[in-house]
């Protein structure tokens, strides 16, 4: 049995090997989704309030860039920006009375929360094609 104290801000080094099997069984899509619109994000949110994070933040990146094509990184933060970030919303003008908002999609409906988003992911960029 391991006894060493897991440390969560290295979790990046587990994500990027589950990233190469992702891109092997599901394909270019999903591992990108996976390793850079999932765990990048929550990554970068993280090291924003924890400096054990913030100080893996070049290590993680630079993995992600071992793993991805330049093209690859560039295209898919195109396909982002296009999507998710600057599509037109759909309003729902009758939503259910006990529907939630996904966590996903509530910083669509609370402007810090977006602004915040936003600056998250022109941070992925810069980072990631330095």
């Amino acid at each position: 049995m391991n006894s060493a104290p897991m440390e969560f801000h290295k979790i990046w080094i587990d994500q990027c090997k589950a990233t190469e099997g992702i891109s092997e069984k599901f394909g270019l899509e999903d591992a990108l989704n996976y390793l850079i619109g999932e765990k990048l994000f929550s990554f970068l949110h993280a090291a924003e309030r924890d400096p054990l994070f913030a100080v893996e933040v070049p290590a993680f990146i630079a993995e992600i860039q071992r793993l991805f094509t330049a093209q690859e990184i560039r295209d898919y933060l195109d396909h982002l920006e296009r999507t998710r970030y600057l599509a037109p919303q759909e309003v729902d003008l009758e939503p259910e009375p006990d529907e939630d908002i996904e966590e996903e999609e509530a910083w669509l409906e609370n402007p810090v929360m977006g602004a915040e988003e936003l600056l998250r992911f022109a941070r992925v960029r810069q980072l990631l094609q330095s």
